[in-house]
């Protein structure tokens, strides 16, 4: 009997679980429930930030990526002596909206680091890289985000092909002779004579304490900024022959002064909307270097951000409103 009485309870208890499965699962796999799911997995999927790497001229080219293909891309373009890491908390701020694309440089990050007799450390030839990176991409306009490197990296791309260019987000980058001031006097002695002497004092930047000068020179509270930063770049910095990779680019960065009136120009002839968030307070791109940009731009909105050389780090979620509603009066 007692048998019988559990034998029935357990095929009760057995209904209902069938007929609440029943339920949930009529639930969850109604077209509107459905929708729903696919729609958050497409929203992560979207917000995800990818690592990848690509093969450009036989040089291995990583790169993070995020945000729907479809929708308007940025393209981010890192600074001296960082990656793609420096836009590791900007990438997840712009993905909902935007296609974000930052790569690393040949002797920077994650991507590949020829040694200088193998691979040509220039600015013409990173930028030459950078659009062959967005041309495997098939991406067929971009506005750029530009910082420290990024500058004159970007701004040849957008002269050499002005329409395809959206916006301009200039962050602590040069364009003018100006922004040139006291930090550059040991690289301009460098320049006009390569000695080993003159190359000694440049050797500072790329240590573990010139580096974390770099992030934390200017800014307001320094217990804000992550030891992971100058860690992380003292990484790659540290690595055999990067040393000459980055001397050989400090050289370089002389050729880039010439092109400042033809980018001028670019500026005066297409009026690219410009959005300017510069730290003020940096000591290698001073404030200085982002006022004549209103020289030459009509449509440009100006910020100067009460920081250092690195603004993302203490002023990113500023920045990234900024850009959020910038690109949306742009698409208005």
């Amino acid at each position: 009997m007692k048998t019988r009485t559990t034998l029935k309870t357990g095929i009760a208890l057995a209904s209902v679980i069938a007929l609440s499965t029943a339920t949930l699962i009529g639930g969850v796999f109604s077209s509107a429930a459905v929708a729903t799911q696919v729609d958050k997995i497409s929203i992560t999927h979207h917000n995800q930030t990818r690592h990848h790497t690509v093969n450009i001229d036989g040089v291995d080219i990583f790169y993070r990526e995020a945000g729907p293909l479809n929708a308007p891309t940025i393209l981010l373009l890192h600074g001296f002596p960082t990656s793609s890491h420096m836009f590791r908390n900007l990438i997840p701020a712009l993905s909902d909206r935007y296609h974000v694309i930052a790569p690393d440089y040949p002797g920077f990050g994650n991507s590949a680091k020829p040694d200088v007799d193998s691979f040509d450390y220039s600015f013409d030839n990173l930028a030459s890289l950078m659009r062959k990176l967005v041309d495997k991409l098939e991406v067929k306009s971009y506005s750029l985000y530009l910082m420290d490197y990024g500058a004159p990296i970007g701004f040849r791309l957008a002269a050499a092909n002005p329409e395809r260019v959206d916006s301009l987000i200039i962050q602590n980058g040069n364009a003018y002779e100006e922004g040139l001031r006291e930090f550059w006097n040991p690289i301009r002695k460098y320049w006009n004579d390569r000695t080993p002497q003159n190359a000694a004092p440049l050797a500072n930047f790329i240590t573990l304490d010139g580096v974390k000068w770099q992030y934390t020179h200017g800014v307001r509270d320094e217990a804000s900024i992550s030891p992971d930063n100058w860690k992380s770049d003292i990484q790659h910095l540290s690595l055999e022959g990067n040393p000459q990779i980055q001397l050989q680019l400090f050289f370089d960065y002389q050729n880039n002064v010439p092109h400042y009136p033809a980018w001028q120009a670019y500026f005066r002839k297409h009026q690219p909307p410009t959005l300017i968030v510069w730290g003020k307070n940096d000591y290698i791109f001073p404030a200085e270097g982002a006022h004549p940009y209103k020289r030459d731009l009509d449509n440009l909105e100006f910020h100067l951000l009460d920081t250092g050389h690195f603004a993302l780090e203490e002023d990113g979620q500023l920045i990234a409103d900024y850009i959020r509603n910038f690109l949306a009066a742009q698409e208005s």
